[in-house]
C-alpha cells in the first residue's frame, strides 16, 4: 500500500509538471529536496510524457495544419541556412578575430573603426544614389565629350558632364508622364543632403553613447580578475583552428589585463622632470611650427593653382597635369609629416603606449584639420568668387582628386612605411627589427578621408561610393601589410576607450567643421548662373523659401507653412528647445553621478 501510494504521488507530480511552462518546470525540479539522480529521473519522465502528448495531438491535427507546420519548419530551416551564408559573406568577421588574437585590442580598434566607416559610406552612397542620381538619369542629356582615361585620376574632362558632379544636375521638375507625378530636383537635392547630415549627426551621437557605455562603463572592469581565466573558455569550440585562435585571443586579453594591474608608477627626480618637460615643449613647438609651415605652403599653392587653371594651357595634357599639383602636395605633407610626429613621440619616451598614441593623434588632427580649413577657405572665398562658369564643379573636382590621391598615398604608405621598413629591419639593420603598426597615423588618415567625403557630398553626390571602394581596398591592404610586415606591440595594453575616442574625433572637429562649411555654402554663397540645380537663385536655401511661398496658396499645405514660419525660422523655438535639452542633460548628469556613487559602494561590497 505504501509503494502504491508513493507511485501515485509521483504520477501526480509528473502530471502537474507537464502542465507547467518550461521555466516554471525547471525551477520546481531544482527546488525539490531530492538527489540529482532522482531529479533527472523525474525530468526524463516529464519529457517523455510531454512528447507522448504532442504525438497524440499531432495525430489529431488536420492535413492542412500539418502542411502549414511543415512549411513553417522548412521556412525556418531556409532562414537559418541563409543566415549562415550571410555570415560567410562577412569577410572581415574572421579577419578581426585573427587581428585581435595576434596584435591585441589596440590594433584591432583601427580595423573596427575602418569597418564602421565603410558601412557608413555604403549607407551614404545608397541615399544619394536613390534620391539624387537615379532621378537625374531620367532627365540626363547625352555626353558628347570623349573619354581618354586621364579622367580617372584628374576627375575632369568626360566626368564634367556626368552625374558625378553638381553642375550636371538639372534645375527642372522631372516628369515623364503628362499630368502625372513630378520630381522637384532642387528640393530633392537640398532635402536629401540636409536629411543625410541630420541622420549622420544622430548616428555619430548614438554611436558615441553606445561605445561610451560599452567601454567606459565596462562591467568586466568590476568583475574578479580570476573570472577571465576560469570562466571565459567556450566548450562548444571543437575545430582545431578555432581552438588555437581562441587560445591566442585569451592569452592576449590576459596579458592586457596583467599590464593594467602591474602598472609601474615611475618616480623621477627634479632634473629628470625638467628634462622631460623641456623635451615635450620642444616636440610641441616643432610639431606646431611644421603644421603652420605646411598650411602656409598649401594656401599659396592653392591660389597659384587657380591662376594656372584659369589662364589655360597649350594642350590638354598640361592642363590635366597642373590639376594634380595641389592634391599631390597636400597628400605628400599629410603622409610625411606624421612620420615626423611619430619620431618625436618616440623621443619623448611616454610612460604608456596610450599616451604616445593620443599625443600623436592630437598632433595629426591639428595638422590635417588645419590643411582642410585652409582648403575650405580657398574654395569658399576664392574659387566661389572666381570667374568660373561652374565653381561648384571645380570644388567637386578638387575634392575628387584629393580623395583619390590620398587613397594612392595611403597604399604607398603601407609599402614604404611598413614593407620597406621590414626589409631594412630584417636584412640591412637587424637591430631595428620589425615595425609596429602606427595606430595614430592610420586612424587620422581615415578621419581626414571621411572629412573630405562629407565636404564633397554637396559638390559630388557620388563621392561616398568612391570612398566606399577605397576603404574596402584599404581594409585588406592594411590587413595583409599588418600580418606580413608588422609585429605585435612590445607593450601590450588594453584600449577600452580607443573606439570612443575615434568616434569623438570624427564628430568634433571633423563633422562639426563640415557642418559649418555646408552651412556657409547653402545660406551665404551665390550658386553658379549656368549650372546645377540651384542656378539663378540668390542662395541654395532660396529654393526652400520659394517652395514655401508656393505652398501658401494651397489650403491642404497650411500646416507645412505654419511649421516653417513658427518653428524652423523661429529663434524663440530654438531657444526653448535648447533650454529643454540643457535641462535633460543636467538631469542625466545627476543620474550618472548617483550611479557612480552606487558603483563605488558595490565595488567595495564585492571586495569585502
Amino acid at each position: 500500500f505504501w509503494f502504491l501510494h508513493g507511485f501515485d504521488a509521483e504520477e501526480d507530480l509528473v502530471g502537474s509538471l507537464v502542465c507547467m511552462s518550461t521555466k516554471e518546470r525547471i525551477k520546481t525540479i531544482q527546488r525539490m529536496p531530492e538527489s540529482m539522480r532522482k531529479k533527472r529521473e523525474i525530468r526524463n519522465k516529464v519529457l517523455k510524457e510531454i512528447s507522448k502528448k504532442s504525438r497524440h495531438r499531432g495525430a489529431q491535427l488536420s492535413c492542412c495544419t500539418q502542411c502549414l507546420q511543415g512549411a513553417a519548419v522548412s521556412f525556418r530551416r531556409f532562414g537559418n541556412t541563409l543566415s549562415e551564408y550571410f555570415n560567410q559573406l562577412r569577410v572581415w568577421h574572421k579577419t578581426l578575430k585573427i587581428i585581435g588574437a595576434e596584435f591585441g585590442t589596440s590594433v584591432l580598434s583601427y580595423f573596427v573603426f575602418l569597418k564602421w566607416l565603410l558601412n557608413f559610406n555604403i549607407f551614404s552612397f545608397l541615399i544619394n544614389f536613390s534620391f539624387i542620381t537615379i532621378p537625374q538619369f531620367l532627365a540626363a542629356e547625352p555626353n558628347n565629350l570623349s573619354f581618354t582615361g586621364l579622367e580617372l585620376i584628374t576627375g575632369a574632362g568626360y566626368f564634367q558632364k556626368t552625374v558625378l558632379y553638381y553642375g550636371f544636375y538639372t534645375n527642372a521638375t522631372i516628369s515623364k508622364i503628362e499630368n502625372g507625378a513630378s520630381y522637384n530636383m532642387q528640393l530633392a537635392y537640398f532635402f536629401t543632403v540636409g536629411i543625410y547630415f541630420v541622420i549622420c549627426f544622430l548616428i555619430l551621437l548614438f554611436s558615441m553613447a553606445k561605445f561610451f557605455s560599452r567601454n567606459f562603463i565596462n562591467p568586466q572592469a568590476f568583475s574578479v580578475n580570476a573570472s577571465k581565466l576560469l570562466c571565459t573558455w567556450d566548450f562548444n569550440i571543437t575545430n582545431e583552428k578555432a581552438v588555437k585562435l581562441k587560445q591566442k585571443n585569451l592569452h592576449t586579453q590576459i596579458k592586457e589585463g596583467l599590464t593594467e594591474v602591474n602598472k609601474e608608477v615611475l618616480n623621477f627626480s627634479v632634473m629628470e622632470r625638467f628634462l622631460r618637460i623641456a623635451i615635450h615643449l620642444i616636440a610641441w613647438v616643432a610639431s606646431l611650427g611644421t603644421a603652420v609651415a605646411a598650411c602656409t605652403g598649401v594656401y599659396f599653392l592653392s591660389i597659384n593653382n587657380l591662376k594656372l587653371f584659369m589662364e589655360g594651357h597649350r594642350n590638354d595634357l598640361e592642363r590635366q597635369t597642373s590639376m594634380l599639383v595641389l592634391p599631390v602636395t597636400v597628400s605628400l605633407l599629410n603622409t610625411l609629416i606624421p612620420f615626423l610626429f611619430s619620431w618625436l613621440g618616440h623621443l619623448e619616451k611616454f610612460q604608456t603606449p596610450g599616451q604616445h598614441i593620443y599625443v600623436t593623434i592630437t598632433r595629426n588632427i591639428i595638422l590635417k584639420m588645419s590643411i582642410v580649413g585652409i582648403l575650405c577657405y580657398y574654395w569658399l572665398n576664392i574659387v566661389a568668387t572666381s570667374e568660373s562658369q561652374c565653381w561648384e564643379t571645380l570644388v567637386g573636382q578638387d575634392i575628387y582628386r584629393l580623395v583619390l590621391v590620398d587613397f594612392i598615398f595611403c597604399l604607398l604608405g603601407s609599402f614604404f612605411g611598413e614593407f620597406l621598413r621590414r626589409i631594412i629591419g630584417t636584412k640591412v639593420c637587424v637591430s631595428l627589427g620589425l615595425p609596429e603598426f602606427d595606430i595614430g597615423r592610420n586612424v587620422l588618415d581615415l578621419i581626414y578621408a571621411q572629412t573630405l567625403t562629407w565636404i564633397g557630398i554637396l559638390f559630388s553626390p557620388l563621392l561616398p561610393g568612391i570612398q566606399m571602394i577605397a576603404f574596402f581596398i584599404v581594409f585588406f591592404v592594411k590587413k595583409v601589410s599588418l600580418m606580413r610586415n608588422c609585429q605585435p606591440p612590445h607593450k601590450v595594453w588594453r584600449t577600452a576607450q580607443m573606439m570612443t575616442s575615434f568616434i569623438f574625433l570624427l564628430f568634433c572637429p571633423s563633422f562639426l567643421g563640415v557642418l559649418s562649411v555646408i552651412g556657409v555654402t547653402v545660406w551665404r554663397l551665390k550658386p553658379s548662373e549656368e549650372c546645377g540645380p540651384f542656378r539663378g537663385l540668390s542662395s541654395m536655401y532660396a529654393a526652400v523659401a520659394a517652395w514655401i511661398q508656393t505652398l501658401e496658396s494651397y489650403t491642404a499645405s497650411k500646416w507645412v507653412v505654419w511649421i516653417y514660419h513658427n518653428l524652423i525660422t523661429s529663434e524663440l523655438f530654438f531657444f526653448i528647445l535648447s533650454t529643454f535639452v540643457l535641462i535633460v542633460i543636467y538631469l542625466y548628469w545627476q543620474i550618472i553621478q548617483g550611479r557612480k556613487t552606487m558603483i563605488e559602494r558595490l565595488r567595495k561590497q564585492i571586495t569585502n
